[in-house]
């Protein structure tokens, strides 16, 4: 599990570690049941404090994306296709908030970009 820090972005560093190891659960990267490593061992691969990756499994367990058995270590929960598919439409929301914001400000009518959504959804990957 490769987890990549930037110390430029403005999201915090426990909120980076949370959004690429949903990211690495989401995309089928880590599997129901896979190991993470301990606190102790991201902090220190990563170079940082122990209560930051203590924060990002916390909010991993919260949102039902990990689950930490006391003595056993922190694994990838049991998966649950709807919590998943939740937070794959709310990214997309994100996404498309964006883009709506960008194509007002643009002068793009929403023929316009309904049409070059229709476009890319519809074109070959």
């Amino acid at each position: 599990m490769e987890i990549i820090i930037s110390n430029s972005s403005k999201k915090p560093i426990y909120e980076q570690i949370t959004s690429q190891i949903k990211n690495l659960i989401m995309t089928g990267a880590l599997q129901e049941g896979d190991a993470l490593p301990s606190m102790r061992a991201l902090a220190k691969t990563l170079h940082i404090s122990v209560i930051t990756t203590k924060r990002a499994y916390e909010d991993l367990e919260r949102d039902g994306f990990i689950e930490t058995v006391v003595g056993k270590g922190s694994f990838v929960a049991t998966h649950n296709s709807h919590l998943l598919k939740e937070e794959q439409q709310r990214q997309i929301e994100d996404y498309l908030t964006k883009a709506v914001s960008l194509s007002k400000s643009c002068g793009i009518s929403y023929e316009e970009l309904t049409e070059i959504l229709n476009v890319l959804y519809h074109e070959e990957v």
